[in-house]
């Protein structure tokens, strides 16, 4: 008898059908085809053993496996819960009518629990373009995706739960996901539908399940309020989250980069829709999702150690099994690098690419995989190798190691970033006394907020959502001078010997500087104030 289970793979950020075809006819022995790597060989041996566990038999016939296509691999775990299902359909031990209406996947353990696999929300969108009535997850997988729409999710601990909503004999909407989500937090086995829905569609969040909200999601991050001094530096930090810019802040140790950079997130505004699928579907790729209900409210903050990898930065990986980095795991948050000076070459200069196209393609013999790289960078440095240049006399480096320490930064990753910021050692007696009120995160962020809100209506038509994301055509449009900004400007970049590239950066921070004072036309101030955050071309 021929079954057949629909199952997926991911590519990226995508999802492509797989089929999991299962045949039992006379003879003898269990086969497994279609390009599976070796974790799915493996789970041959696994679903004997919680097909067995869970009462089941394995029939003593000759069961051909076969996962299609057959030209493309398949790797992974999740492939084992299709498989089980497949062999007790197969084999007549349960009957199965509605094996063809779900996407199906899970990792079986040896006692037949069903657990987490990577990608779920690529694979649950796959199965609504697909027209299928819902996908069948583990418990943790289907939390990610439980706000697809037109799709009843259920939630799985075991065999014998996928069992009883294929059966179509008992209602299992005790399993779908929002009244597994009330059950957890009841820390009880659930009562049924509460709420009467029959249809399909996206689960109604509850409101203990729906996770941190976007006020108690920023509660881990430090506050400006908290940090002394640097008002300069925090002007800057807001016209970055203002417009979703690039940021360099050059300092002595302790002058406060470090702690900034922390309190960044805090100033953000909420993820859109469209920001929170794309970073959903990221992390669920890189199985890195976090157990909360429906999509990611929170804006990534990465923060990988100088001395990472080109993989580890840009992701990497071995045939088709492509992971994202951290430039992708930072997507619509904040990618932080401190002590940047130290970070290889090699991989302080692959970050041209994402920074100035804001997607990563990753190339291997017989694949290419692209994922989405639009973040804001926040690089941190020492001034020179002992760290206190232009901190009055306590530097100890000469010009030349001065120079040569500060030419790692190149001029090509230095025209990709917006703005540029020095910070100096706080008077210790601001630092002390505390005499003055620091403005709070909250505040700062209200203002972020307005001049997002005023971009978003800006490319309304367009698929970017910030200043920075504006590409040469965009700029014509949106960032007209008058004749006094053009003057000031074409001095500018003759006596700093600025590119075009960074002309097109200052454009943009004086567009952001005049969306969070609420102007609609650049003024000479803005011009003025945006090419105050390009010192470090003078120097380089």
């Amino acid at each position: 008898m021929l079954i057949n289970i629909n199952a997926a793979r991911c590519i990226g950020i995508d999802a492509e059908s797989v089929t999991v075809e299962i045949d039992i006819s006379n003879g003898i022995g269990i086969h497994l085809v279609g390009l599976a790597d070796a974790a799915v060989k493996e789970s041959l041996l696994r679903t004997i053993t919680a097909l067995n566990a869970s009462g089941f038999r394995v029939p003593g016939r000759k069961i051909v496996i076969n996962l299609a296509p057959a030209d493309v691999h398949k790797k992974g775990g999740g492939y084992d819960l299709p498989i089980a299902l497949g062999i007790i359909a197969a084999s007549d031990q349960v009957s199965l009518p509605g094996l063809g209406k779900y996407m199906i996947m899970g990792e079986l353990g040896l006692d037949g629990s069903v657990r987490d696999v990577p990608g779920a929300l690529p694979i649950a969108e796959l199965a609504a373009r697909k027209g299928l009535s819902g996908c069948i997850l583990p418990l943790g997988s289907a939390l990610q995706v439980a706000e697809v729409e037109g799709l009843d999710i259920f939630a799985v601990r075991d065999i014998h739960e996928a069992l009883l909503v294929l059966q179509e004999e008992d209602d299992p909407s005790d399993l779908l996901i929002f009244n597994r989500a009330r059950e957890i937090l009841a820390g009880g086995t659930g009562s049924g539908r509460a709420d009467g829905r029959t249809g399909a569609g996206p689960a109604p969040c509850p409101e203990s399940a729906a996770g941190p909200s976007s006020r108690s999601l920023r509660n881990d991050a430090l506050d400006f309020a908290d940090i002394v001094g640097q008002d300069g530096a925090k002007r800057g930090l807001e016209i970055a989250a203002a417009g979703g810019h690039n940021v360099i802040m050059v300092g002595a140790p302790g002058s406060g980069k470090s702690s900034l950079a922390k309190a960044l997130p805090g100033i953000l505004p909420p993820m859109t829709k469209k920001e929170s699928i794309v970073v959903s579907k990221i992390y669920s790729v890189a199985g890195k999702a976090v157990d909360e209900y429906g999509l990611m409210k929170r804006r990534p903050f990465r923060a990988p150690h100088y001395s990472s990898s080109l993989p580890a930065i840009l992701g990497g990986g071995s045939g088709d099994n492509i992971m994202p980095g951290e430039v992708s795991l930072a997507q619509s948050g904040v990618l932080f690098i401190d002590e940047y000076m130290q970070m290889p070459k090699s991989v302080a200069e692959a970050l041209r690419g994402p920074l100035e196209d804001r997607v990563v393609t990753i190339s291997r013999l017989r694949s290419k995989v692209q994922y989405p790289a639009s973040f804001m960078l926040v690089a941190a440095a020492n001034p020179c190798p002992c760290g206190y240049y232009g901190e009055g006399e306590r530097c100890t480096c000469s010009v030349g190691a001065r120079m040569n320490y500060m030419s790692r930064l190149s001029g090509p990753v230095l025209d990709r970033i917006d703005l540029q910021l020095w910070l100096h050692s706080v008077d210790p007696s601001r630092l002390v006394r505390r005499t003055r009120r620091e403005e709070s995160s909250a505040e700062v962020s209200l203002r972020v907020k307005k001049a997002r809100d005023i971009q978003l209506q800006r490319f309304s038509a367009l698929p970017i959502t910030t200043n920075s994301e504006m590409n040469s055509e965009q700029l014509k449009e949106f960032c007209p001078l008058d004749k006094d900004c053009m003057d000031l400007l074409e001095k500018a970049m003759k006596r700093m010997g600025l590119s075009a590239r960074a002309y097109a950066r200052i454009l943009k921070i004086a567009r952001t500087i005049a969306d969070l004072e609420g102007k609609t036309q650049i003024e000479v101030s803005h011009v003025s104030e945006a090419i105050s955050y390009r010192f470090l071309d003078k120097v380089m």
